[in-house]
Parts: structure tokens; sequence; C-alpha cells
């Protein structure tokens, strides 16, 4: 009988404090902040995201990470208020889709890079082309344009001048080995690797089909290239939420030294942290504050 008096006084002494335990840390009830609803691909994003997840519930958030398995949802559920933000895509995609889809959705930080690679499939080498092979590539603009200029990289076609971010196999200028190339649906590519020659993956889509960045790749992007600044996969959330309390502790914990050790120790070259540098930081401000300063321009011209 004592013993329950002492839990039962124990217990309320706990809640009197305000603490509840979780994972072994002691969290105030009173500092408990929120759900944060992330819409993610399964690999590496949702990954990722779970292990974020003690680092986020130690600041009072609970990090609530829904599977998507296309990337047209995932915008749509954040553009409703659905979910507060996604991670999936990079800065062309998202660029294009709120060109196409009217949304509104913008950058709240990048995360990592994921080199897009060329892998084999009943070839071995690009030496082993041969007149009319197939090559599988994305169908979605960005990511077409992106397999298209690696293969060019690579001496299979040459694109017309200019062609650039928003490649298509129409804009195929030279093709010496007539080599067809078939577009599917970015998750479908892998899925044909026994029927083609050779696939072209997003790096998550290469996790998925167990390719291995460093050791299957016959090409790839280089982690220290331009594609990174472009192509870094992003949190996006609705305008005017990028700098919520929420989204921002959400970066920051995505950002932080757990999480790229994590992405370094676990994906074998296929995920590679985002650093933006200095430049890229400047830069960034100045355009903030010519964008500022243009506003406050017509707003005195008016």
């Amino acid at each position: 009988m004592k013993n329950r008096k002492f839990v039962t006084v124990s217990l309320a002494a706990a809640l009197a404090i305000g603490t509840i335990a979780a994972n072994g840390v002691l969290v105030s009830a009173d500092a408990k902040k929120g759900t944060i609803k992330v819409a993610a691909s399964a690999t590496p994003h949702a990954e990722i995201l779970e292990e974020a997840k003690p680092i986020l519930e130690k600041e009072g958030w609970d990090l609530e990470v829904t599977v998507f398995d296309d990337y047209v949802q995932p915008n749509l559920v954040v553009e409703s208020g659905d979910f507060d933000a996604n991670y999936f895509q990079h800065i062309p995609y998202l660029d294009n889709f709120n060109e196409e889809q009217g949304t509104h959705l913008v950058n709240a930080g990048g995360i990592h890079y994921e080199p897009f690679g060329i892998y084999p499939g009943t070839k071995k080498t690009l030496d082993e082309l041969e007149d009319g092979d197939t090559i599988a590539v994305p169908n979605d603009t960005t990511n077409e344009a992106r397999a298209l200029l690696l293969l060019q990289d690579n001496g299979v076609i040459t694109l017309k001048d200019g062609a650039g971010l928003e490649a298509t196999v129409k804009d195929i200028k030279e093709n010496p080995k007539n080599i067809q190339i078939e577009e599917l649906e970015a998750a479908q590519v892998s899925r044909v690797k026994d029927e083609v020659a050779f696939v072209v993956l997003n790096g998550n889509y290469a996790l998925q089909a167990g390719y291995s960045v460093s050791k299957d790749s016959i090409a790839h992007e280089a982690s220290d290239s331009e594609a990174a600044k472009t192509y870094v996969n992003i949190i996006v959330v609705k305008e005017g939420n990028e700098d919520s309390e929420a989204v921002k502790a959400l970066v920051d914990a995505l950002k932080s030294d757990e999480i790229k050790d994590y992405i370094n120790e676990t994906y074998d070259g296929a995920v590679v942290p985002f650093e933006e540098s200095t430049d890229d930081a400047d830069a960034a401000k100045e355009e903030t504050a010519d964008d500022t300063a243009d506003t406050d321009a017509a707003e005195d011209a008016e």
C-alpha cells in the first residue's frame, strides 16, 4: 500500500513539474509545440526524416512523415494546406510544377544532392552500345533534360545549342548510333533494366533499385558540379510559411551534423549533404536586397 501511494505521489509530482519522458529525454509538457506533417518520397527522403524525429522531439516537435510514390500529390497536399511541407524534389522541378499547375510553393532550404547516374541494363559499358539500342530515361521535363545532358556528357548523343534544362528528345541534334530513348515515369525506369541497354536514374530510384552510385553507375554527375547547386533536394512549403517556427525547426534539424553524418554513412555516395557556399549565400542575400530595393522603389513611385 505504501508503494502504491509512493507511485501515485511521484506521478503527481512529475505532472506538477510538467515533464514527460520521450526516448529517455525529459521534455517539458509546456514545451510541446505541435506536429509537423511532411510528405516525402520513400528513399532517401523519408528515411532521413525518420532520423530527424528525435532531434525535433527534443525541441518539442512531433514529426509525422507520409510516403508518396509519385511526384505530383506531395506538392498538391502542401498547396492545399493538408501538409506543412514536402521533401522529394529539386528546384527546377518545383519551378516547372508551379508554372504548369499554378501552385504557390517555395523552397525553404536545401538539404541534399543526389548524383544522377547511368546504370547498366543489358549492357555493362557504354562501349557496348550498338545501333538501335534503347536507353530508358525519366519523362518529366527537368529530369529528362538532366538525363539527356548526362548522356551528352558521355558522348552518346549531342543536343542542340541552348537546349539546357528544358531539353527533350526533340532537341537531340546528333545520334550516331540511332539510340532509342524510352521515356517513362521516373518510378518505372529502373523496372525495365532487364529490357534496355541502360537506364538513367534519379538517385532515390537508383537506391530503391539496389544500385550503388560509387559501385554500379557507369557515369554520374560530379558532387562538386554546378548540378549539385541546381538539383539540390529541398524542403518545400506553401508561400508565406517558409519562415514559420515549425519549418525553420525542420530545416535546421535536417541540416544538423547528426543528419549529415547519417547521410554520409548510409548512402554510399548516392546522397550527399548539401553545403551552401559563402558565395551562394552572399548571392542570395544580394538578390533579396535587390528585390527589396525594387519593391521600395515601386512603392515610392506610386
